[in-house]
């Protein structure tokens, strides 16, 4: 044992049993990896005779009462309406340190992935119109403009050294563009009709989240309660409610309150004061001195770190590991009917996600990439090629998460549409994931050792 390091009598098994765990749990390709085998649970239990019993769940209502006012939703609907809101919270945390002091940051390193994000999300979109010109089927364009980040990195991650580090870092910052703009589309054109006292009231929220920002407030809690009043006005107001999640993002302030000097030089002050307070008493439990400087300093340590960071580490895992598997097992259940399947891969909605997907973001991506170099906007890392961008332009057609949470907007209330448009994404996902990961495969060599 350590000298001053006490072991309670199980902890050294637990953290034999416990490391190996948490390493793989950190790993890039776990979440892809969770994501993949809860969407294929859904579609077996879809596809069981536990169907009926899959969607009774999913449509029971679930209520909060305060007094005589009763607030209700279904399962289904609080996990895209509230556990959504923060997979949305954490994409604003990136977008935001991406956009301040990330890959974005430099216009001369963002014209690459936004030039490639940009024709990622155009050229699918028209690729979806070719099938679907006019009528309410339209609506579904926005479906093939999203990138699901998750299963794209997790593909992209199973090549290892075999693909240059620049490339997950393109790849990263082209589908941070792509989510923002899919939240731009999904705010633009996916809300139906506006209550203007609930978004009068949102406008109210957002003002105060943004004076506390201004004010130089960093406890996470003030955000949290003042996000879920937001939540509900945008609830309300027929905007799309996991929107809340980003402007809550934006307004949390990214900066720290030390610099690292100015902490270093506390925590130097703050050692001293401790090894006087240890020498004076030794006994630390009962040492009141000792205890208010570790508080303390414990508080500088706190403030030293950006609250916008330390809330994207601590909240990552839980979103990767339980929000998003949870949307998967609620919105991947599709009951396959293999007598209809050829009908339902023939259906104008199937084929224009599929097209989208599969044909328009690779071109996009790829195309608009090539554009920018050429016309000199943006200029290629020396350790890629085209090949390799031609691979993510595929592995962007993995839409999984995005595309389904539009699909759900754009085809509400239209079982039908639905059921066409998430089979083409599945489809397409599918399809899109494998290629891509095997184009890179077999384009790329492994490094010698």
């Amino acid at each position: 044992m350590a000298k001053g390091v006490y072991h309670a009598p199980w902890e050294k098994s637990f953290d034999s049993i416990l490391t190996p765990l948490e390493e793989f749990i950190h790993r890039q390709t776990t979440s892809g990896i969770l994501l993949m085998i809860c969407a294929v649970v859904a579609l077996i239990i879809a596809n069981s005779p536990f169907h009926y019993s899959y969607e009774h769940f999913l449509h029971k209502e679930l209520a909060i009462s305060l007094g005589e006012k009763s607030f209700s939703l279904s399962i289904h609907h609080w996990i895209n309406e509230a556990l959504m809101a923060m997979f949305f919270f954490i994409m604003g945390l990136e977008l935001k340190r991406e956009l301040l002091v990330g890959e974005l940051s430099s216009p001369s390193q963002a014209m690459l992935p936004i030039s490639a994000a940009i024709g990622g999300m155009l050229i699918p979109a028209l690729g979806y119109f070719v099938f679907n010109t006019s009528g309410p089927d339209a609506k579904g364009w926005g479906i093939p403009m999203a990138t699901d980040i998750a299963f794209a990195i997790g593909a992209l991650s199973l090549l290892g050294p075999r693909i240059p580090k620049t490339l997950i870092t393109f790849l990263i910052a082209l589908a941070i563009v792509d989510d923002l703009g899919a939240v731009a589309v999904i705010a633009l054109f996916y809300t139906d009709s506006l209550d203007t006292v609930a978004l009068f009231y949102a406008g109210i929220f957002t003002f105060v989240l943004l004076s506390f920002n201004l004010g130089g407030v960093r406890r996470p809690l003030p955000y949290a309660a003042v996000g879920i009043l937001l939540w509900t006005a945008m609830l309300a107001s027929g905007i799309h409610a996991t929107i809340a999640g980003i402007v809550v993002a934006f307004v949390i302030p990214i900066r720290p309150k030390f610099e690292a000097e100015t902490f270093i030089d506390r925590v130097k002050d703050s050692t001293v004061a401790m090894q006087k307070s240890v020498a004076e008493n030794p006994d630390i439990i009962h040492n009141n001195r000792f205890r208010s400087l570790v508080i303390a300093m414990g508080d500088g340590v706190q403030l030293v770190q950006a609250p916008a960071q330390r809330l994207e580490h601590s909240l990552h895992l839980p979103v990767a590991y339980l929000v998003i598997p949870i949307f998967a097992l609620a919105n991947a259940g599709i009951p396959i009917e293999f007598a209809e399947f050829g009908s339902a891969v023939s259906s104008p909605i199937t084929l224009g996600v599929l097209c989208g997907l599969l044909l328009g973001k690779p071109l996009g991506i790829a195309g608009f990439t090539w554009i920018a170099i050429k016309l000199g906007w943006a200029k290629l890392p020396d350790e890629l090629n085209m090949k390799h961008i031609t691979g993510v332009g595929l592995l962007g057609g993995i839409g999984f998460t995005m595309s389904i949470f539009i699909a759900d907007l754009g085809f509400a209330g239209k079982p039908e549409e639905l059921l066409a448009a998430k089979t083409g994404i599945l489809l397409a996902s599918a399809i899109a994931g494998f290629t891509g990961y095997f184009l890179l495969r077999t384009t790329t060599k492994k490094p010698q050792n």
